[in-house]
């Protein structure tokens, strides 16, 4: 934990919040934390800055803290995901959200199970959990907006044309026309698709939508991979 992230409920006065659950712990587990030690946090959608802890209880950690620097720039870039295996999306959630994507769009794919949509883990409150992990190893507070579309044409068709307005929409495809772009000087739209890509009908739907499919090399990626690795190209030294 790099950054203890804050929100409203924890909030004892102004200037001060109380820790507990899975905070707290972690704290006095593996940061060994005492009275007087300072600790770098932020609140959600908001400041970062410095905590002291001023009380220790049985129950819970207070801290005095003044926040006053802002979050680190988000990645320009705006992911459309076709939904993997719920248990997956956990770690793919991790790497993009600590990487600094601040909007997911996880779509429908021929490719994709239908049972994957009833999953539990598509819960906010499931999906929660990895995002505020990522943001507290990436010492981010800005929360992402994550968007669940189950039905592809009408997300394709109705929302899609106007997500892409303003960016360069690309999308990961085995064997298409060109090598994956770097260095991109403008925000970008990225669709990756399920193991083995979309199908040329979706691909054909993209396109409508001026996506341009590219290519990562002859290996066919998980999608586990393919998300961290895609996204460190449009990262700025």
């Amino acid at each position: 934990m790099n950054l203890i992230l804050l929100f409203p409920e924890d909030d004892l006065a102004p200037g001060y919040v109380r820790l507990t659950g899975r905070r707290m712990q972690h704290l006095l587990a593996v940061q060994r934390a005492s009275e007087g030690d300072r600790l770098r946090v932020g609140r959600a959608n908001g400041a970062i800055g410095s905590g002291e802890i001023t009380r220790i209880t049985a129950s819970s950690i207070e801290l005095r803290v003044a926040l006053s620097e802002p979050p680190p720039p988000a990645l320009p870039v705006r992911l459309v995901l076709a939904l993997p295996r719920p248990k997956m999306l956990k770690r793919v959630l991790i790497s993009a959200v600590s990487m600094g994507v601040k909007q997911i769009h996880l779509v429908n794919s021929y490719r994709v199970e239908k049972s994957y949509w009833g999953s539990p883990l598509l819960t906010p409150e499931k999906l929660a959990e990895p995002v505020i992990l990522s943001l507290e190893q990436a010492c981010d507070t800005v929360l992402p907006v994550i968007r669940q579309h189950p039905l592809f044409k009408p997300f394709v068709e109705d929302e899609l044309p106007a997500l892409v307005e303003g960016s360069l929409p690309l999308v990961a495809h085995p064997g298409g026309e060109q090598d994956c772009p770097a260095a991109v000087a403008e925000p970008v739209t990225l669709a990756i698709g399920p193991e083995g890509g979309f199908i040329p009908y979706e691909i054909d739907k993209l396109r409508e939508c001026g996506f341009r499919p590219f290519h990562f090399g002859p290996r066919i990626l998980r999608v586990e991979t393919a998300v961290p690795a895609l996204l460190s190209r449009f990262m700025k030294e």
